[in-house]
């Protein structure tokens, strides 16, 4: 167990104490099959995470015996995916993704939603959002990547998923912009998932990806992918020790998305209760941190009253960047 393991496993620890008592008392348990609802195609970070929460309830047997099914519905910005929460209001068989880019959604114009109707339950992982290229581009640092942009605002392809404003747009176009690079008059094509944007990028359809590490990681270990930058404020470990931040390259700004779980309208007490246990339990499972460490992210754990005052400080700040940036929807 390497030392940010072993801190994370001792603040989760502690943390637990004080809320050890309410989650014992929960009187609601599951006693049906349950739904995962994510929207977003399968492949990408959001997927990866979610699978890998799903087999922790399992082997934990967190979830009583019960089975859980993973329902992809995309589109919409992430409507169609509140929408089936919606429609299963009061029920905590339902489960959804509370991801930073939602937010991001929201505060675009994207996503007609108030989100303190569904409560977050917990967040899980700190996402790493990076630049890269093909391993064949002249671009070799991000610094090239900003020398070339400020020179043509337009001479190079980004794709970014799942829509223009999402996350991994504003995840590079805050240190362009911070650069001096004019970002409204970037050539960004949105795609529909992470998967596909590589894709794209693979088959010479685009220059640059802006995407997390589970996405990225596996091109850079097969010789296909070049990284330019992490919009992460410090460098991760194990593969990402080697990918320098933006910070580092002289460009003062980061962007760091989370993702979590959410769950439908009207929730008793007694259900997120229940689901913060489950949850705080699966974030220390050790097959859970290692698959969250593996794919580039860090592990934590923010309880239902955290997450919420995350999600409201967050929504007001990423608000005022979207403005900002003039990203808002067209």
């Amino acid at each position: 167990m390497n030392l940010q393991r072993r801190e994370f496993a001792m603040a989760m620890a502690l943390s637990g104490m004080g809320l050890k008592a309410s989650a014992q008392s929960s009187s609601w348990k599951p006693t049906e099959r349950m739904t995962y609802v994510l929207g977003v195609t399968p492949g990408g970070s959001v997927d990866i995470y979610a699978r890998g929460i799903q087999d922790a309830l399992t082997q934990l047997n967190l979830i009583h015996g019960q089975t859980m099914l993973i329902d992809y519905k995309p589109g919409g910005a992430g409507i169609i995916s509140l929408q089936q929460l919606q429609r299963n209001a009061g029920n905590a068989h339902w489960l959804g993704t509370f991801h930073t880019s939602t937010l991001v959604a929201i505060a675009a114009g994207m996503l007609k939603a108030d989100l303190k109707e569904y409560p977050p339950v917990a967040m899980m992982v700190e996402e790493t959002q990076m630049v890269a290229v093909r391993a064949d581009s002249t671009l070799k640092t991000g610094t090239d990547l900003v020398a070339a942009l400020r020179k043509d605002a337009t001479s190079l392809k980004i794709g970014v998923a799942p829509a223009l404003g999402s996350g991994t747009h504003l995840s590079i176009a805050k240190p362009l912009k911070v650069a001096g690079v004019d970002v409204k008059n970037l050539t960004v094509a949105p795609f529909k998932a992470s998967s596909e944007t590589m894709g794209a990028l693979l088959g010479g359809h685009i220059d640059v990806i802006s995407a997390t590490a589970p996405v990225i990681m596996p091109q850079v270990a097969a010789g296909k992918v070049r990284v330019l930058a992490s919009a992460s404020p410090t460098r991760g470990t194990g593969p990402l020790a080697q990918v320098p931040t933006w910070r580092e390259q002289g460009i003062a700004a980061d962007f760091v998305t989370y993702n979590g779980l959410l769950l439908p309208p009207n929730m008793s007490s007694a259900q997120i209760a229940f689901w913060e246990d489950a949850l705080r339990k699966v974030a220390l499972h050790p097959a859970w941190v290692a698959l969250v460490e593996k794919n580039g992210g860090r592990p934590v754990f923010r309880d239902h009253a955290d997450s919420m005052k995350y999600m409201l400080s967050e929504q007001k700040a990423i608000a005022e960047l979207v403005q900002e940036l003039g990203l808002g929807a067209k």
